[in-house]
């Protein structure tokens, strides 16, 4: 029997959902006190594993101050019968750390700065790969 994958909008509004919670600065723990279910469910939602429904995305908007829509931002235009969002800047702003890398990066106004700093990272990036192999 093979594992079911989660559906690629879901991991799409999952995404969104933590992007907006860390926007705010809000733990899982906070917003799932806030609409009512554990961490782990608010864990299993920003995965996409667990499919969010409507009412509960709706209480997860107000809680976050932003419209509902905002959690279908990078849906437009995609063919969803197949997950495309892999290398998505949606998915990629949702891993640990990149939007506090992305906000920090912005306020680097010096470009000659900025590209010394993608360099480093990009060489870190490569040694790490090259260890993991």
């Amino acid at each position: 029997m093979r594992k079911k994958r989660p559906q690629a909008i879901d991991v799409l509004v999952g995404s969104n959902i933590r992007i907006r919670r860390l926007e705010r600065g809000v733990s899982q723990t906070k917003l799932a006190q806030a609409i009512g279910v554990t961490f782990q469910q608010v864990q299993k939602y920003e995965k996409g594993t667990n499919r969010v429904g409507a009412s509960r995305l709706t209480r997860i908007a107000n809680f976050l101050e932003v419209p509902v829509a905002q959690f279908f931002v990078g849906a437009q235009g995609t063919d969803w019968s197949e997950p495309e969002l892999d290398n998505s800047p949606v998915k990629l702003l949702a891993e640990p750390y990149a939007l506090r890398l992305a906000q920090a990066f912005v306020g680097i106004k010096d470009m000659d700065l900025r590209r010394s700093l993608v360099d480093v990272v990009e060489v870190i990036a490569s040694k790490a790969a090259a260890r993991q192999r």
